[in-house]
């Protein structure tokens, strides 16, 4: 068996995804198929036998467009949709204008009252009307296509806007020859209504789409385009795409890995927390596999290409991200299932409309009206344009207090939730290391004592450097700076010798500060001697700390009746040590993003409704997995 996402383009509503769905689902070979309508996507399980060209053919054959296989990298989400918005809705007001000149008599329109100047009223009437039938022509068209193939919510609306049109048409006919009564017998107003509050429903609609869609992208963009590779001695810059599997490639400091592969020669920190979560760098050598995006630090490292383009973890990620937001929930099939019927059913209640109206002996114009109103009423794209604004409202009270809402559902979900799981790593904690803990033993205050450290630290690459040069308040000369491997630094201020590092170097440390050494360690810091003259003048403990308001939050939480689990891709003791501070008993640890959506997974099939909470790339799939997806903006 096999998957594959492909876009679908052409659908409008519910009808179109849910008709998709059961013709693709009839073709041979197809295992299932689930049509994702915001997305504009279709998640495909297929028989090996099959191929693109077959499931192309499956959709376009059934009144859709086959857009191709999904890739984040070329979705361009660029259109002209607002400024067609702002330039029909000026002519929106033009016709609301002369249609209601009786009503507000604006002087610039008069030539238009249909009083005093019929024939000028219905002219311009009726080319705006077409001007706005041009601007709604991908509603009509595919309306018109499907009402043989599969009746949709546009077949709906495409045939009140024609109905309308048709018959003020002929009535404009007839005003022309000389029948002035039939001049309030127009509806050209309501066909660029009807057009145009669709138009709006449609925008705020791919709006959402587009919103829905940063997300993959933003987990493309951690891979770069470029790769350097090793050839005969030489280097050369490749494209991703040009690199192969068993490609020698380069990566040397401050670079990203560009493939998934394994190191055979050199060895390096790396931060990989966009995978693991983990917010130390993590040093790698001779084969230790390395992960495309992971960012090198300090070495020249070379490695082989073991995994490229679909097959790399980045690649897995995003199809993961998409596999959960393609997949539908039981009421969203309910949904399908009712709207596959209804449209059939307007059209027959609208129809029926006009027949009872003459059957009634009704005017033809009172049973038109009758039967366009039936069908623009019930069709939920008109009524589109409320339920986007009312959410939109809601949303926008929402951000003002700081909470971001991505889908309107996740609200409803919300009151079912009995299980919340957090990441660690920059949700529970900074997501970077700082410094934790001080023990001075100089003459110096903390900060000048930070100030000398940041200034050393400022010429080296070491990941700890980082957690130590934002404390740099002034410029001190630094003089004979030496890296020594696996120790530390040695540098000179003002005459004065000092050392940072570990242990190694120092000859004599007393009792008491290795004990304090030791609560240091304890507490998961790491340590970093400062010695002035040979003289030890500080400890220094740096680590990734939990953030402020984050143990009274959980606690509130817990209070509230909800479970609480930390997910982790930390190492255990670490997750340990922070659950400890923070609480939390359940803890599960060293897990990667693909195992921590197992592990949702698992919990959702034994009925739990669950809350995921993170803040990075790497939990994009948790937060997919989960009934809520929620994460911080740091």
């Amino acid at each position: 068996m096999k998957k594959v996402i492909v876009k679908i383009e052409g659908m409008t509503c519910s009808a179109c995804s849910n008709h998709i769905e059961k013709y693709v689902n009839k073709q041979e070979g197809i295992i299932d198929c689930s049509v994702n309508l915001v997305m504009g996507q279709a998640l495909i399980c297929y028989e090996d036998n099959i191929t693109m060209d077959n499931i192309a053919q499956y959709i376009n054959n059934s009144g859709y467009k086959y857009g191709g296989i999904y890739n984040p990298k070329k979705e361009n989400s660029y259109n002209f949709s607002k400024l067609f918005l702002i330039i029909y809705g000026i002519l929106l007001i033009l016709v609301m204008g002369i249609s209601m000149f009786h009503m507000f008599h604006i002087p610039f329109i008069e030539i238009f009252d249909k009083m005093k100047h019929p024939l000028n009223y219905v002219l311009i009437l009726g080319i705006l009307a077409i001007v706005f039938l041009w601007y709604g022509q991908d509603i009509i068209i595919k309306g018109i296509k499907n009402l043989f193939k599969g009746p949709n919510m546009d077949t709906l609306v495409a045939l009140g806007v024609l109905a309308s049109f048709i018959y003020s048409f002929i009535n404009s006919l007839l005003i022309f020859q000389g029948k002035m009564a039939l001049i309030n017998n127009l509806y050209y107003e309501s066909v660029c209504m009807i057009i145009y509050f669709i138009k709006i429903g449609r925008y705020i609609d791919n709006s959402s789409k587009e919103k829905t869609q940063e997300a993959i992208k933003e987990l493309v963009k951690v891979t770069p385009e470029v790769a350097l590779l090793k050839v005969d001695g030489l280097e050369k810059i490749v494209t991703i795409d040009e690199v192969k599997v068993k490609d020698i490639l380069i990566v040397k400091p401050g670079m990203k890995v560009a493939v998934d592969g394994k190191i055979i020669s050199g060895e390096a920190h790396f931060d990989e927390s966009f995978i693991t979560g983990e917010s130390k760098p993590v040093k790698k050598s001779v084969g230790d596999d390395v992960v495309a995006g992971a960012i090198n630090y300090d070495g020249i490292v070379l490695y082989e290409a073991l995994k490229i383009g679909p097959k790399s973890t980045i690649s897995e990620m995003v199809h993961l991200v998409l596999e959960a937001s393609n997949t539908k929930m039981p009421i969203s099939r309910i949904v399908d299932k009712v709207s596959s019927y209804f449209v059939p059913l307007i059209l027959l209640l609208a129809f029926l409309t006009f027949g009872l109206n003459l059957l009634l002996h009704n005017s033809l114009n009172n049973s038109i009206v009758a039967m366009v109103t039936v069908l623009v009423v019930a069709c939920p794209c008109a009524l589109g344009l409320a339920a986007p604004l009312a959410i939109v409202v809601s949303i926008g009270k929402s951000a003002k207090e700081g909470i971001l809402i991505k889908s309107s559902a996740s609200l409803e979900i919300a009151s079912h939730i009995n299980h919340i799981i957090f990441d660690k790593t920059g949700t529970l904690t900074y997501g970077n290391l700082k410094v934790s803990d001080i023990y001075n033993y100089s003459k110096y205050s903390n900060k000048e004592l930070l100030n000398i450290v940041g200034n050393i630290e400022l010429n080296s690459t070491h990941p700890i450097a980082k957690a130590l040069t934002i404390y740099k308040l002034k410029d001190l000369k630094v003089k004979e700076y030496k890296e020594i491997a696996g120790m530390g630094i040695k540098a000179k201020i003002n005459n004065k010798n000092y050392y940072l590092g570990n242990k190694k170097l120092i000859k004599e440390v007393s009792p008491g500060i290795l004990k304090q050494e030791k609560e240091l360690t304890n507490k998961g810091n790491s340590i970093i001697y400062v010695t002035e003259n040979a003289q030890i003048i500080a400890l220094i403990g740096v680590k990734d700390i939990i953030k402020k308001g984050a143990k009274k939050a959980l606690k509130e939480i817990q209070n509230a009746g909800y479970e609480i689990t930390m997910l982790t891709g930390d190492n255990i003791n670490t997750a340990k040590m922070i659950g400890q501070e923070l609480g939390i008993k359940n803890i599960v640890a060293n897990v990667t993003p693909k195992e921590k959506t197992k592990y949702l997974q698992e919990l959702k099939n034994k009925g739990e409704k669950i809350i995921m909470v993170g803040d990075g790339i790497n939990d994009a799939p948790s937060l997919s997995t989960a009934d809520i997806g929620i994460s911080f903006k740091n």
